[in-house]
């Protein structure tokens, strides 16, 4: 048994020290850029960050469009009053606005689950024996609700270059006057995050 032992080991050795069959073999590295080492390459370097202190003024990009139960005017209202407790004034005429503003409106059905627990049981088998075990087992329900949901887009009134973009919802209620309250809150709690940090 030690000679096999030691037959193998010889053998790995041999093995060890045939020729490697892999060849080290890389591509030549590209050519240098064209332009001179004392040009600057804007492309090579993060875009500067956006100052969003120099906002302040807004102008509607497109009028937000009406519904069955919010009115354009309505929706106009909300969200110019949402802007102005973030610091953004409607533009003067005569004047260009630093941000153009789009709003989209909708409203879409969300299903909720909710589990409630539940008893447990015993069982019985054909012969009146008891099996089974107490548990507790959750129930499920679900609902259907309807949500508000506000899109909110801002672009530079220069350059129409995208700024900022949010979007928020919350349950719709059912009467007009709930809506409304629900359409304030769903566009209050689009623009908490702005200006962004």
């Amino acid at each position: 048994m030690r000679q096999l032992g030691v037959l193998l080991l010889l053998a790995t050795l041999a093995a060890c020290q045939s020729q490697n069959p892999y060849i080290a073999d890389s591509a030549p590295l590209p050519p240098a850029p064209a332009h001179t080492p004392g040009q600057l390459d804007p492309s090579a370097y993060p875009a500067a960050p956006r100052d969003y202190g120099h906002y302040r003024t807004w102008s509607w990009r497109q009028l937000p469009a009406g519904s069955a139960w919010a009115s354009s005017e309505q929706v106009q209202e909300a969200l110019s009053n949402a802007l102005d407790q973030r610091g953004l004034r409607p533009h003067r005429a005569g004047a260009g606005a630093d941000l153009q503003v789009s709003a989209e409106l909708r409203l879409e059905q969300r299903i909720r689950q909710v589990s409630e627990p539940d008893g447990g049981y015993y069982g019985h088998d054909r012969y009146g024996d008891r099996y089974g075990m107490w548990g507790s087992a959750p129930r499920v329900h679900s609902y259907r609700e309807e949500v508000i949901v506000v899109r909110i887009d801002l672009f530079d009134g220069r350059d129409g270059q995208p700024v900022w973009s949010t979007s928020a919802e919350t349950l719709a209620g059912d009467s007009q006057g709930e809506r409304a309250a629900a359409l304030r809150n769903a566009l209050q709690q689009a623009l908490t995050s702005y200006p962004p940090h």
